[in-house]
């Protein structure tokens, strides 16, 4: 804020006046609001007492037969400063007596005449004019002979000035109280801002490469909290010059090292513990840099490696020479990912003939293992697909040949007709093998340019695949899909993403589960006017965890073990970005055995535009833009 003053003196002034301002305007508001309350209260008081006594004096009158001197009451009622009109009516409401003007002048309200039948013979009426007035009225009776009504209202001149004389007041005790605080405050202020300014130029000068040294120690002119921080701060910078001299030269050396190097750095003394750390380090060991400090190897490195660390650091002591690439395996927690280090010691001297200190070197090389492990299972699988093609092509010609067979065994021969049900089921399994094979041939041939698909056979070819595996773990499948709808895509590459999408819910899915197939026209979740098809995949399988589900979609991430590539997914978004496409990802995950009686399962959406008019351009494109589109 810069209306806020920096120095602690006039801090404490703002502050003080701005409670005392908040204080006496609370306070002011409190005393008016109960100074009115009293007011109203008096003032009803008043109208009761002033309307029973004009009341009175007409009777008194009327008994004595003297009418002028009910005039000269009213007037001398209206001169009353808590009165603002005081008036005489018949009992019809026609004025008689009024103490300013005449009787036309203040003919009665409508508010008035209203209450005229609720007088009773010993009591006052309150009324509430137009303009928030107050009135009140009392009957005037000569024996049981009704004569009138004594009406007087009241002066809020009156009640204003009363409150006008108490704010008055108020504001000039708060204006006296304000001038001897802040008077107060300048006094106290100086005896803490003089010791503060001294201790505030001595840091200043601390800080400063060129700072003048010759001001240290600093005086001691105050004997309170503050004196005791100024003679700490004499004792802090005493310290830090006799550590200064002899570790500048190392600190500078560490410093550049520590920051600039892309590898995890870190120090050690003799007992194993931690001098310095770098960032990367830290994040290597999952644990700030801070924490490291003066604590051993044991008690910051992973289990796996903190016996080979600490031979290599006690080898680097006890023969000054280096140790270069030990490689250390090991498997983190979240994600449950393996990693591979690369370690190297080395010693580090302050002296010619003095090793103080080991430095450590750790690459983190899970990243190049991973894909090298990646690459070589990818093309065992490429090798597989074309070795299966390749068989699936040679299976078809005997396949043929023996269906031929079959159909003319069942035609052209008198077999019992047992003998015709075998062979009938032999030929369904024989067009059983020759479906799969088509199927095989069709997810390893890819079209060299999209065309018009209808998603039964999309879709279909899947699950047929799969369908031993679905019937194995006794698998409820729903499909909720035209399958005459079509779609303008590469089939092949939209039947690999539902084979790896399909694939992975078998594996997530428990025996006795249930997926979920669903297909319908919609649009662009970004952009409406864009119209294709919505995929919906969902299983009631154990899910994935937060940390999981962030990272399906990198290439070679796998939660699979040997079993896996991680590139089923990697592969299935570059497929659906090609096209255009979205694809998002929802996810329950069943945190323990306690949990599985909740629900549980993944659910994968994807969105394909349906663009037959922009076959190239629609779907050789893969904007940047979609890629953050991928990830939910």
């Amino acid at each position: 804020m810069r209306w806020w003053p920096r120095t602690i003196r006039w801090q404490l002034l703002t502050g003080l006046l701005l409670l005392e301002v908040l204080s006496i305007s609370l306070f002011s508001l409190l005393l008016v609001h109960r100074e009115s309350s009293e007011i109203q209260a008096r003032a009803q008081l008043r109208l009761d007492h002033d309307a029973k006594s004009l009341a009175l004096q007409s009777t008194e009158a009327l008994l004595r037969q003297q009418p002028g001197w009910i005039d000269l009451s009213v007037k001398m009622m209206g001169d009353s400063p808590t009165v603002a009109v005081a008036k005489i009516t018949d009992p019809q409401g026609n004025l008689l007596f009024v103490s300013e003007g005449n009787e036309n002048v203040a003919p009665l309200v409508p508010e008035e005449r209203a209450q005229l039948p609720l007088a009773k013979r010993n009591g006052t009426v309150y009324v509430t004019l137009p303009g928030n007035r107050w009135e009140a009225f009392y009957p005037i009776y000569t024996g049981e002979v009704l004569r009138g009504y004594a009406w007087v209202e009241f002066d809020k001149r009156w009640m204003h000035e009363q409150i006008e004389s108490l704010l008055r007041s108020t504001v000039i005790f708060g204006i006296i109280w304000m001038v001897a605080s802040a008077a107060l405050v300048l006094a106290m202020g100086r005896a803490f801002a003089s010791p503060l300014a001294l201790l505030h130029h001595g840091a200043a000068s601390l800080m400063s490469a060129r700072g003048d040294r010759s001001l240290f120690p600093l005086p001691v002119a105050i004997h309170n909290e503050v004196g005791d921080v100024i003679d700490t701060f004499n004792r802090v910078v005493a310290s830090l010059d006799e550590q200064r001299a002899g570790l500048n030269d190392t600190l500078s050396l560490l410093d550049s090292m520590l920051a600039n190097a892309p590898i995890g750095l870190a120090f050690v003394d003799r007992e194993n513990r931690f001098v310095r750390v770098n960032q990367v380090f830290a994040d290597l060991t999952g644990s700030s840099v801070s924490s490291h400090l003066g604590r051993t190897l044991s008690e910051m490195l992973p289990a796996p490696v903190t016996g080979e660390i600490a031979a290599a650091v006690e080898s680097v002591f006890s023969t000054e020479d280096p140790v270069r690439n030990i490689e250390l395996n090991g498997t983190g927690s979240k994600p449950n990912r393996p990693w591979t280090w690369l370690v190297s010691a080395y010693p580090v001297r302050t002296a010619q003939n003095h090793m103080r200190w080991v430095g450590i070197i750790v690459l983190d090389a899970s990243e190049r293992k991973r894909s090298e492990e990646a690459l070589r299972r990818s093309e065992k699988l490429a090798v597989t697909g074309r070795l299966a093609a390749s068989i699936a092509h040679e299976i078809n010609n005997p396949l043929e040949a023996v269906t031929n067979l079959l159909f003319l065994l069942r035609n052209y021969s008198d077999l019992p007709e047992a003998a015709q049900n075998y062979a009938a089921m032999a030929e369904d399994e024989v067009r059983r093998i020759a479906e799969i094979t088509q199927q095989t041939l069709r997810f390893y041939r890819q079209p060299t340019q999209p065309a018009r698909v209808a998603l039964s056979e999309l879709l279909d070819p899947v699950l047929n695949i799969y369908r031993r595996r679905i019937h194995t773990l006794n698998l409820h499948i729903e499909k909720n899909f035209d399958p005459a709808m079509t779609l303008f895509c590469f089939a092949g590459e939209i039947r690999q993403v539902f084979a790896n999408l399909v694939g992975n819910s078998i594996d997530a899915s428990k025996a006795g589960g249930r997926l979920i197939v669903r297909a319908r026209r919609s649009h662009d979740w970004k952009n409406p006017a864009k119209a294709g098809i919505r995929f919906a995949l969902a299983d009631t399988g154990a899910g994935m965890e937060p940390e999981v589900r962030e990272h399906i979609f990198e290439a070679f991430f796998t939660t699979k073990d040997a079993t896996g590539t991680g590139l089923g997914l990697w592969v299935s978004q570059e497929i659906v970005l090609k096209h255009q496409g979205l694809i998002r990802v929802r996810s329950r995950f069943a945190e323990s055995n306690s949990n599985r009686d909740k629900k549980s399962g993944t659910v994968f959406q994807l969105f394909i535009p349906d663009q037959p008019a922009e076959p190239q351009e629609a779907l050789n494109a893969t904007p940047a833009e979609q890629a953050a589109e991928a990830k939910l």
